[in-house]
């Protein structure tokens, strides 16, 4: 109770206690005013250094973070510093001389150059060079300690700071000594990431049942989350209907809502029905066939690929076009077409049967609802169809094909023949499903009722006897006197009756009728329809045409090359009598042609029989006598029929035309010697010595002798051959060899040498005594001659070639590549070097290096080759294949293409493409390559075929690369 009183006692207290103090003023009332306020402030005064507050900075003293590329925006700057625009004024006015007496200094005097704005003069020029060379001066004798004094302090700082790598040199060097189990125990660097990061858990996610989406749906509701009250029977009616929310309407089907439940249940039931249906009721097993039962599922699911949303767009569009225009067609036709889709055939049928009613005379409407319409109904409707358009051709036809019958067809076709009797299309249908009798009757009217229609014609006329259809194609060409085909088939109808001699004819006056007529004779569709008849077999006809078209629209001097590349062309399409017809006419007009003659024989050569061939090169030889290979031609193709005496005819002739042919007794020669006839050709090449010595006729002499084994005489024969043509290198070459074979090897490096001497530029002599030195071990000595060869013969590829192999064979792959490289470099065009560098790549590398090789070489066959070897190689067979066949086609003289194709036929390929490239190596009779030579020039093959050359170089063959 006492405890609200103070402690000053009781009341006695209070009367002796001091009197209540006043209340005190302001603080600002009572004290003077600062004399230093609003003065400026002493010098060197700086804020805070007394109490100690001077060593931090802030925001406010460094300003805002910035770009140095942000415009200035420092309002509180002084003038002329604010903005960019000031700064630029004042470089501008930097730029300009300051006299002011403030940019003055007694030591400097003005701050910038007083004269800078005066003319630079000459003499300026010289002083300014006078100073500089004084600088440089002095700066030369200071150079010497400046730079010593920079390399002392360059090396005291690396020797306080050392770079990391030198810090560990020592510890690396010491890494030489470490053994293979110090490595490998050297442990690995763990994961240095937390539990979470190594297992990532993967975010879950929980199907919304299908209830969730039917309440929404029926409801009409907008929510977005699930309602933790959801699904709970509360009461105070939040489980009765708002008025209208649960109307039928809003259930009914085709307004486009889903019903998830309704769905869901749907296809459980549709499960359990399929599931029945499928199981074996009394075992109790299921035998479910997975393929059929996944194609039952495929077949229930809706065809159409739209969205639900486009199909009703769609659906609302087609209505409003058919709302306001009724009378268009393709409304119709597409809002049926969308339903048929969507699955609703019905619907589709009901919409295109009104589209009938609003577009009667519209065929494609009625064309659509028969389509859309089960068999009878579609008869009902077309039968419709043609009451309200009797003359459409194709109501008629689609009449035609709902009926089964062969004999309703017919009646229908007739009915419509009644209403449209001009129409060529319903003939044609007509006449097909007759017979031979009905259909030549029901031809003859046709005609009468479409006497335009070429088709209708000519069909009468190949049903008519001979005698009719010459009747019946003379009153087509009246009423139609503008169209070829007409006269083409008279043509083919005389030769086909044995008129031959009438088939010129009637082809020269069909070219002067249709020029009558004021139709354009295009040669090329001539030309087409002559091959037509070729395949067709009208041989005559063709031949005809061809004569009379093949000079129409071709100026003079052009006609030998545009037939020879129309003959081409008709080879190319499988017409072979077109082109025979063209080389004929050709020679008829060209007989002095070498050239022509020639083609003409490859063609025979390669399409026609031998007898043809021959009694060609008969003609040809009667017209060129001085053309020396139509008569080898002749001779060839007697020899290999094995008629040696009508060979020895031929080239006896051929002689008796062009007397001391060197061709003529080499070829002479060699029939002789190939049918073992040696003395005569022994004989023969004596003679060819004395009457008509060449440098080949001593060659073959040798070869003769040293085949023959007769080793001193081709000795003789060769030392003889030398003094009269000691500048043929072959010769020096056999030389060398014949020594080689007797081992000699230093009469054959002599016969090389001698040949060089006298023929530098022969690549075969440097690479023959480069092979030899190589051989007896002398390998310095073989790369030095190599070398000179190359001096002496720069961009020399096969020498490369040769450099980069002896290396290679020696071992020192370094430098193959680099001579490689530097090959390329100097032959950068060479497909034998890009070839082997492909194969000198490592594996990785080799597909880029022969795409670089095909870039610069696309087309030449060593690379071609070189990548069919590449995808061998690689297992690409097809691939390979392929590259093999362009190779073969590109260079069908390349012997070594044929053989390595041939083994890849042997390994990969079946009997019948090994023949096939067997054949085709025979027919191109190659003679190049570095393999192929190797045995086709071999002393011990000189007889071979070039069938057995193949299998003998490709067995050689091994698959190193």
């Amino acid at each position: 109770p006492n405890s609200g009183r103070g402690s000053g006692g009781g009341r006695g207290g209070g009367r002796n206690a001091e009197p209540p103090p006043m209340p005190m003023s302001s603080p600002l009332m009572g004290k003077k005013k600062k004399p230093f306020l609003g003065m400026a402030a002493p010098l060197g005064y700086v804020p805070g250094l007394g109490r100690g507050a001077t060593g931090f900075t802030t925001r406010s003293d460094i300003g805002p973070a910035r770009d140095a590329n942000d415009p200035v925006d420092d309002r509180h700057a002084p003038p002329g510093q604010r903005t960019v625009g000031d700064k630029m004024k004042k470089n501008q006015e930097d730029d300009e001389e300051d006299l002011n007496d403030t940019n003055y200094d007694e030591f400097n005097g003005y701050a910038g150059s007083l004269f800078s704005s005066g003319p630079y003069e000459k003499d300026d020029e010289e002083a300014d060079a006078i100073y500089a060379a004084l600088d440089k001066r002095m700066d030369e004798r200071r150079k010497e300690r400046r730079e010593l004094r920079e390399k002392d302090e360059i090396e005291k700082y690396r020797m306080e700071r050392p770079k990391i790598q030198q810090q560990f040199s020592d510890l690396k060097r010491k890494l030489s000594g470490m053994s293979d189990e110090e490595w490998l125990s050297i442990p690995e660097v763990g994961d240095a990431r937390n539990k979470r990061q190594r297992n990532p858990r993967y975010e879950k996610l929980t199907p919304v049942p299908d209830s969730f989406f039917s309440k929404h749906l029926t409801t009409g509701d907008k929510h977005t989350t699930v309602d933790p009250l959801q699904g709970l029977n509360l009461p105070g009616g939040l489980e009765s209907p708002y008025p209208g929310g649960m109307t039928p309407g809003l259930m009914t089907p085709g307004t486009g809502e889903l019903d998830m439940r309704k769905i869901g249940q749907a296809r459980n039931t549709l499960m359990d029905m399929r599931l029945s249906q499928v199981s074996d009721s009394v075992s109790g097993q299921t035998v479910v066939d997975p393929k059929g039962y996944l194609t039952d599922l495929n077949s229930m699911i809706p065809t159409h690929g739209g969205d639900i949303s486009d199909i009703k767009k769609a659906r609302l569009l087609l209505k409003s076009v058919r709302e306001t225009n009724p009378h268009h067609p393709p409304a119709w036709i597409a809002s049926a077409r969308l339903e048929e889709v969507t699955g609703k055939l019905q619907v589709a049928r009901n919409l295109i049967m009104k589209g009938t009613e609003m577009c009667p005379k519209s065929e494609d409407v009625w064309l659509e609802a028969a389509r859309l319409q089960p068999g009878d109904t579609a008869k009902a409707v077309v039968a419709q169809a043609v009451r309200h358009l009797p003359g459409s051709v194709r109501i008629y036809i689609r009449a035609a094909e709902l009926e089964t019958d062969v004999r309703a067809k017919k009646r229908v076709l007739r009915k419509a023949l009644e209403n449209v009797s001009k129409s060529v299309r319903l003939w044609k249908t007509a006449v097909e499903l007759e017979e031979p009798e009905d259909a030549r009757i029901m031809l003859s009217r046709a005609v009468e009722c479409c006497p335009t229609s070429v088709e209708l014609w000519l069909a009468l006329a190949r049903l008519e006897t001979y005698e009719n259809a010459r009747r019946v194609l003379n009153k087509a060409r009246e009423n139609i006197p503008t169209d070829r085909h007409i006269w083409i088939t008279a043509a083919k109808l005389e030769e086909a009756n044995g008129n031959t001699q009438m088939v010129e004819k009637i082809v020269d006056r069909a070219i002067t009728s249709l020029g009558a007529n004021g139709v354009e004779i295009n040669r090329e569709q001539w030309i087409q329809d002559a091959e037509e008849c070729d395949k067709a077999g009208s041989v005559a006809t063709c031949q005809a045409v061809i004569r009379a078209v093949i000079g129409i629209g071709i100026e003079e001097e052009d006609c030998k090359h545009t037939w020879m590349e129309d003959a081409e062309s008709c080879v190319s399409h499988g017409a072979l009598e077109c082109a025979r017809a063209i080389y004929a006419h050709a020679l008829q007009m060209f007989p002095s042609k070498k050239s022509v003659w020639l083609r003409a024989a490859y063609f025979e050569k390669n399409h026609g029989t031998r007898e043809s061939l021959e009694a060609l090169l008969q003609r040809a030889v009667a017209h060129c006598p001085k053309a020396e290979v139509l008569w080898l031609m002749g001779a060839k193709s007697k020899w290999l029929a094995e008629d040696v005496p009508a060979a020895r005819s031929i080239l006896a002739l051929a002689f008796q035309a062009n007397p001391n042919s060197e061709e003529i007794w080499l070829a002479a020669v060699k029939l002789e010697s190939e049918n073992n006839e040696y003395e005569r050709a022994r004989r023969l090449l004596a003679k060819a010595r004395s009457s008509a010595p060449t440098a080949r006729v001593f060659m073959k002499s040798v070869k003769l002798e040293w085949v023959l084994g007769n080793i001193e005489a081709a000795h003789e024969l060769c030392t003889e051959a030398l003094k009269h043509y000691e500048d043929f290198p072959k010769l020096w070459m056999m030389r060398g060899q014949i020594e080689e074979q007797s081992e000699h090897n230093e009469k054959a490096r002599e016969a090389y040498n001698q040949g060089l001497k006298k023929c530098p530029h022969s690549m075969s002599l440097w690479l023959l005594l480069s092979r030899l030195e190589e051989r007896v071990g002398q390998l310095t000595r073989a790369r030095s001659i190599l070398e000179k060869s190359r001096l002496k013969n720069p961009q020399s590829p096969d020498l490369w070639l040769e450099s980069v192999r002896l290396e290679f064979r020696a071992g020192l792959k370094n430098i193959a590549n680099t001579l490689m490289a530097k090959a390329l470099q100097e032959c950068p065009n060479s497909g034998i070097l890009w070839a082997e560098a492909v194969f000198l790549e490592a594996r990785p590398q080799r597909k880029t290096k022969s795409v670089d090789a095909l870039k610069k070489c696309e087309h030449d066959p060593h690379v071609l080759l070189a990548v069919a070897k590449l995808f061998w190689s690689e297992r690409k067979i097809t691939k390979a294949r392929e590259w093999f066949l362009r190779t073969v086609k590109i260079e069908p003289d390349l012997g070594d293409a044929w053989a390595l194709f041939y083994k890849f036929e042997m390994q990969h390929g079946t009997e019948e493409q090994q023949e096939e490239v067997r054949k085709r190596c025979e027919n191109a009779e190659p003679r190049h390559g570095e393999l192929w030579c190797a045995e086709s020039k071999h002393v011990l093959y000189w007889q071979k075929k070039i069938g057995e050359i193949l299998t003998q170089v490709a067995s050689k063959i091994k698959n190193t690369f």
